[in-house]
């Protein structure tokens, strides 16, 4: 029976049936006795985790002395639970959302369009601003693929159906043979999951990571978008008395599969083009369906005069002749589309080039509709249809591309010695910058078509060529990675003009490391100072900012700070020029990779930065955790819409100078503290022995080299699996070393009570304080400490002892400054999901020590390196992320 005083009573119920379910599976699938063996090491793990050094000592025991064949399924069978607890937690979200909107007595829910929306315009905001402020909204969420991404797309369909079920199985009015079906069905696929190999046996390519993406977008955001776009509108028209407009979208999406080059040779122009063929077949297949069904919805005969003339006047049914049109083109559009994919020429078909063509008869239906006495048939799936226009246009989703700045330095170089003018590598910036403007301004072709070039020149070029061929709403942005000067900017202008370029395809500076952040502003406002870039720039600048990378080089508070502070200096350059800036956040899914809740990462920006405009990723496995159930994604959308709104209409103040002067002193010895760790010539085989991190590479995760560069030492290594590798071990160094350091400094000098102060009236430093805790919490250094007394060398593991020493120094300064007790004191939710989860993560931490063991010894056992994935994906499911 369910408790009525406890709204979490029914997802302990959900966890408790899930897991009763696999022990079921267990018996069934492997017998009573291997049931009885995972349920004698989840008693000693419990035990363990309630303080018994007996148990933990049985615990290590028992799992040591199983062979792999018999200690692999153990892995298996809790990582699936925690799975299962996952969808069970995501459901309960989805449950408690509807217990708010249900409840007439419940205050709306925090982050809502109906919360938010009413304290705005309490505020003081005039209802004619906030509804201006509303239609001009533009959010983009950028999904790209993730390297380290470990669960397999056919589980994760499975977890989805199970997730389905237990919304239909919460039902109030089912009979009980209606109950025993959908528990049987949960059954089916608990079975099936057991049964399935949640094994990669090819690394997925580019395409299979973009069709990845796109089962997303099919499966899910097809139909939430709309019901998203209703919400919004009924709230709009209560608290405005308005409708949103029907162009207005709010959100849309782009993507980074099949674009992505930066590092990753598998990423071609032909993979570009194909991915873009594929996302736009995929817009055009979705179209024809929901053309089809409208097809015989509007069988009416009444119509407007506008309709009338178009259609003829013996049209007898005026919206199937109209229709009949739009499909045969639909149905053109698509055969188009794959002949192209086929490689062939496609020849004499009459297709859709712009969502604005599709969208003209249908605008012209709804017209007719609302005029003939019909208007309601037209706010049905008609209205739902130009809302997904809106959104998802012809292509689904725009794809941006991506490459470093090297490379086109590396192809003007080889362009200006093969013409004679010299070395452009070798130019300072400003000759740079007077070729690139002196080529810019004049109408020359600059690149002869014989250019002899290596391979990476052609890649390069390739890039734009396929660009130049595509649809331009197939296209975002193009992306500098490492973007350092104006020059770099530049260069990809003129690349563009000489491949034909000439709409869309924006060219965006990315800035990563912390000495480029540090003069972003200056890049920025040298750039608008060149006449024909300003004129170029239609008033619009969009900026790309690092969270994975700068994190990496300078330590988690030092990277927070500086990209605060280059935000602070761009937007104050860009007020003064008057140009409109966009920033475009590349956050990755763990804190360490600039991660966390995106409403209260979103509000705690600088004041001014979000000025109605937001791009930020969404990666790999975020992707799946925040759109692959539909209550979720409606709610993901909703928070992202309604902290974009707050911190454009009521940004958060700016910190006062001495909170100024104090963070950096904070960021100073946090840094320091890192950059001698990380610096230290033998932290490179502690961190390669201590973590799976060498192993990581012959694993079929993703489809992106684990180094940018081949020579494969840490600075190469991606800020994924830099983090991937500590989460496994749950040390979770990157995300707090050098951090209680500072704050201890601090406390130690005087300044806990400014600090305190800080905490609770400066909401950027309280989000990253907050997620700091956060990370500490999942953490635990006593598993860290097994894969150090068995992996790494004597002589290397004082530095592991060292590290657990900081980590307690550090719960002990954030437990200081926030005044807490204990670690997610404010968070007893979530602090309570960590403790249910820990005695089923660590056995699976200990199966995988024991299994690195043995790779290393050279064991020539080929499941070893099954095992180790199996572990991986059982470790992800308990801390909720990978890398």
């Amino acid at each position: 029976m369910t408790n009525s005083h406890d709204p979490h009573a029914p997802l302990r119920e959900d966890v408790h049936f899930l897991g009763e379910l696999l022990g079921e599976t267990l018996r069934g699938q492997l017998g009573e006795e291997f049931y009885n063996t995972v349920e004698r090491v989840r008693t000693l793990s419990k035990s363990a985790r309630a303080g018994s050094p007996e148990s933990l000592q049985e615990l290590t025991k028992t799992l040591e002395g199983l062979p792999v064949r018999d200690a692999l399924p153990v892995a298996r069978a809790f990582s699936h639970f925690l799975s299962l607890a996952n969808i069970a937690e995501q459901h309960h979200r989805v449950r408690r959302r509807r217990d708010y909107q249900r409840d007439p007595n419940s205050l709306p829910q925090r982050g809502s369009c109906e919360e938010t929306f009413g304290s705005l315009l309490a505020s003081g905001i005039s209802p004619e601003a906030f509804y201006e402020a509303v239609c001009n909204l533009r959010v983009e969420l950028v999904f790209t693929a993730h390297p380290t991404e470990v669960m397999r797309r056919t589980l994760i369909q499975k977890y989805n159906r199970i997730a389905a079920a237990l919304e239909t199985r919460d039902r109030s009015d089912l009979t009980p043979s209606e109950r025993e079906e959908i528990e049987a069905s949960i059954r089916r696929e608990i079975t099936a999951i057991w049964q399935t190999d949640e094994i990669r046996r090819q690394r997925p390519t580019p395409i299979d990571e973009a069709r990845g993406g796109l089962s997303v977008l099919e499966q899910t955001l097809w139909q939430v978008v709309p019901r998203y776009l209703r919400s919004v509108d009924a709230a709009l028209r209560k608290f405005t008395g308005k409708a949103l407009p029907l162009e207005v979208a709010l959100i849309r999406f782009g993507s980074w599969m099949g674009g992505d080059r930066d590092g990753n040779p598998y990423v071609t122009p032909e993979v570009t083009r194909e991915v873009c063929l594929l996302t736009c077949w995929e817009a055009i297949d979705l179209y024809s369906r929901e053309l089809n069904a409208l097809y015989y919805e509007l069988s009416m005969v009444k119509c407007n005069d506008e309709l009338r003339t178009r259609v003829g006047k013996n049209a007898r049914e005026p919206y199937h002749e109209l229709l009949r049109e739009v499909r045969r083109r639909i149905a053109e559009t698509r055969r188009y589309l794959e002949e192209l994919l086929a490689g062939r020429t496609p020849v004499g078909l009459e297709i859709y080039k712009t969502s604005s063509e599709l969208a003209e008869p249908l605008l012209l239906c709804y017209r007719s509709l609302h005029e003939s006495g019909a208007g309601i048939i037209a706010q049905g799936n008609l209205l739902d249809l130009l809302r997904r226009l809106a959104c998802f246009g012809l292509t689904l989703v725009r794809l941006d591309l991506r490459q470093e700045a090297d490379r086109h330095t590396e192809v003007l170089d080889t362009m200006t010695r093969y013409l004679g003018l010299g070395s452009y590598r070798e130019w300072d910036e400003q000759q740079r910058q007077a070729f690139l403007l002196k080529e810019l301004n004049g109408r020359r072709p600059l690149i002869p078509p014989d250019l002899p070039a290596n391979e990476r020149v052609q890649d390069v070029l390739g890039t734009f060529k396929v660009a130049a061929e595509l649809n331009p709403e197939s296209l975002g942005a193009y992306i500098i990675s490492m973007a350092q000067t104006p020059s770099d900017v530049l260069a990809v202008e003129l690349l563009k003009r000489e491949a034909g370029i000439k709409q869309g395809l924006r060219v965006v500076p990315l800035f990563e490391r912390v000495e480029d952040l540090r003069r972003a502003g200056s890049v920025i406002h040298q750039l608008f100072s060149i006449p024909w870039y300003r004129a170029h720039g239609e008033g619009r600048q969009e900026v790309m900012i690092g969270y994975s990378d700068s994190a990496k080089g300078a330590g988690l508070l030092t990277a927070a700070w500086e990209l605060y502070k280059a935000q602070e200096h761009m937007t104050a350059i860009c007020r003064e020029q008057g140009i409109r800036l966009t920033f475009f956040h590349g956050r990755g899914g763990t804190v360490g990779r600039g991660g966390g809740p995106a409403y209260l990462a979103t509000l705690s920006q600088p004041p001014g930065s979000i000025h109605g405009t937001l791009r930020v990723t969404e990666q790999g496995e975020m992707i799946q955790a925040k759109f692959g159930i539909p209550g979720i994604a409606l709610r993901t959308l909703e928070l992202y819409t309604t902290a974009t709104l707050k911190a454009t209409l009521t940004p958060p103040q700016a910190p006062s100078q001495p909170c100024r002067a104090l963070m950096e002193n904070l960021s100073a010895i946090a840094h320091t503290t890192y950059r001698k760790v990380v610096q230290d010539p033998n932290f490179g085989r502690y961190f390669r022995a201590a973590t799976p991190e060498m192993e990581l590479g012959s694993l079929n995760i993703g489809s992106r080299p684990a180094h940018r560069h081949p020579d494969g030492n840490i600075e190469s290594l991606r800020a994924i699996p830099w983090i991937f590798a500590w989460t496994q071990t749950r040390l979770m160094l990157p995300s707090w070393l050098g951090i209680g350091e500072a704050l201890t400094w601090a406390i130690e000098h005087g300044q806990k009570q400014e600090l305190a102060d800080m905490y609770r009236n400066w909401s950027f430093f309280q989000s990253t304080i907050d997620l700091v805790e956060m990370v500490l919490a999942k953490a635990e250094p006593s598993i860290a400490a097994r894969y150090d007394s068995i992996l790494v060398p004597i002589e290397l593991q004082p530095y592991g002892d060292e590290f657990r020493k900081r980590f307690s120094a550090t719960v002990r300064a954030i437990l200081e400054v926030t005044g807490h007790q204990v670690l997610l004191e404010a968070n007893p939710v979530l602090r309570r999901s960590i403790q249910v989860r820990n005695p089923y993560v660590d056995p699976i931490n200990l199966v995988q020590v024991e299994i690195l063991r043995r790779l290393r010894s050279n064991e020539a056992d080929l499941s070893l390196q099954d095992a180790l994935l199996i572990t991986i994906n059982g470790i992800a499911a308990g801390m909720r992320n990978t890398g």
